[in-house]
């Protein structure tokens, strides 16, 4: 089968009661230029991976270069995302994300790709890490 590199609306975190729940209940870590948040709960047939991307309005005063940073965020993370889904499945999870950018230079698309490429490596090996003690 062939893979898909889609980011569908669904597998955007809109619901403002998942997103307040991510914030004060679910885990963090730090990767320059992204703080990543996320929650692990037991999985959903409908959704597995759900993402959302912030831009500091402090550090980017114009709406341009936010949304541009966004919209590059985005589309590595709709690149690169089939690992992480494919884990979810096996391991009927479901996962919510938020990459909040806190850099206060412009990134190129390259700079994101890395990035991104590491921080769901270590969602990976956090995923890995919860399930262990628990199996």
């Amino acid at each position: 089968m062939a893979k898909k590199f889609t980011l569908k609306k669904t597998e955007r975190l809109k619901s403002r009661k998942s997103i307040e729940r991510l914030f004060n209940a679910g885990d963090n870590f730090f990767i320059h230029p992204f703080k990543v948040y996320y929650t692990v709960e037991p999985g959903n047939d409908a959704l597995l991976l759900q993402m959302g991307v912030a831009v500091s309005t402090r550090n980017f005063k114009k709406a341009v270069d936010r949304n541009r940073i966004k919209r590059i965020t985005r589309e590595a993370y709709r690149l690169q995302k089939n690992t992480l889904q494919q884990l979810l499945i096996n391991k009927q999870k479901h996962l919510n994300v938020f990459f909040v950018f806190v850099g206060k230079e412009s990134p190129s698309f390259v700079q994101i790709h890395e990035k991104l490429s590491l921080i769901l490596e270590r969602l990976i090996q956090k995923m890995d890490e919860k399930n262990t003690p628990n199996t």
